[in-house]
Order: structure tokens, then sequence, then C-alpha cells
């Protein structure tokens, strides 16, 4: 059993923001909202949090550390198939970054709330609020998206749902992938079927590309929010 560097600081900052602002954007929606008075209106704000952290890890995916990169963790049919034959057999394949099905799950997380925000953008409840984008299109645009959102917002639960499920799978089998999200490293029984590469560069990213990412994503946020 062995330990290797995997996932960077922002990373692990952007994946339990991510979380925070999904839970409290859910909870202003499918509850009373309470203490807010208008949950709606709260919910509309972290809608652009959502935004903000999206653009950053889309950046990041494209450019950041090794095991964000989205060529590092998608992979092939496959890989894919065997990986889920290995979940009915016993241990699974140690993977340093994202398994097969782990990536595509990523992807499909990261793509649903990209709509779910960007559509968001447009809407309207017609009394209480209305979002920064919704005079740019027409009622019959915003009303489409608005039946996008409903049931994106429905996809999402699933695959929440389907996390919090492989989360436990993962846990039953040994594989502390909470530990890892928090820590940044990744207890390995054996030599990870993707490739590592441990030096400080690739575990950590470019700053400087950070910093733009980030700058970037705040802009864009701010800009909204003055809208």
């Amino acid at each position: 059993m062995h330990q290797v560097r995997v996932w960077d600081l922002p990373i692990r900052l952007f994946h339990w923001a991510l979380v925070s602002a999904v839970a409290l954007s859910f909870y202003t929606m499918k509850t009373g909202g309470a203490p807010f008075v208008f949950p709606v209106e709260i919910h509309g704000r972290v809608g652009l949090v959502v935004l903000g952290l999206l653009l950053f890890r889309w950046g990041w995916a494209l450019g950041g550390s090794q095991h964000a990169r989205l060529w590092h963790f998608l992979h092939g049919p496959g890989a894919m198939l065997d990986y889920l034959r290995s979940l009915r057999r016993g241990p699974l394949p140690p993977y340093a970054g994202h398994n097969p099905l782990g990536g595509l799950a990523v992807l499909a997380m990261l793509v649903s709330l990209s709509v779910q925000a960007t559509s968001g953008l447009f809407l309207s409840d017609d009394i209480f609020f209305q979002a920064p984008l919704h005079d740019r299109v027409s009622t019959e645009v915003s009303d489409t998206l608005r039946t996008l959102h409903h049931w994106n917002a429905q996809l999402l639960i699933g695959l929440i749902g389907l996390h919090l499920v492989a989360l436990v799978v993962h846990r039953a089998k040994g594989e502390r992938l909470v530990g890892a999200m928090l820590t940044g490293r990744k207890r390995l029984p054996g030599r990870p079927a993707d490739r590592v590469d441990d030096g400080a560069d690739s575990a950590r990213g470019s700053p400087w590309l950070a910093a733009v990412l980030l700058l970037v994503a705040v802009g864009v946020v701010s800009w909204l929010w003055q809208l």
C-alpha cells in the first residue's frame, strides 16, 4: 500500500464549494427555504456562484493538474466495461485519478450542472424573481429553458444519488474516495491502471493558470450579479 498525490488544492476547494452551493440551491427550491425570506432569490444567486465554479473547472479540465484534465480521466468503452465487470468480481483495479466509470460520471455531472446554471440565467417566476439575462430572450425561449431547467434538475438528483452510492460501494471495497478529496492523496494497493506522474508540477498545476481562471470566473459572476 502506498500513497500518491492526486487532487491539487484548486480541485479540492472547487469540489467542496460546489457541494455546498448545490446543496443550498436544492434546499432553497425543494423546501420552504427557511430562514430565507425570498429563497428563490438566494437560489438565483447561488446559481451564479455555481456558474463561476464551473467556469473555473472547465478551464482547469483543459490545462490544470494531471488528474484534473479531461483526457486523463476519460476512458474508452472497453475500459469502462472491464471496470464494470470488476465491480462484481471483487477487488477493484486501482486508479490514482478517476476510474473509467467515475470519469464518465464526472463529465455527466459537469455537463448537467453547466446546463442548469446556464439555463437559469434566462428564467423568471413572473412574481419576485427575474434572472439577469431574462430580458435578452423571448418568452418562448425562456419557457423552453424553464422546462429544461426543471427536467435537468431531476437528472442532477439522479446523478448525485449515483455518486453517493458509488462512494459507499468503493468504501466497502476499501477505497476511501472522500478522504482523498480532503487530503489530496490516495492510498493504492498496487500499481495504478492510469499513468501517474507524482512530480510537483503535474500534481499542482500552474498557479498562474489557476489565478487567471479565478479572475475570469469572478469577473463573469460579478457582471451577472449586477445586472
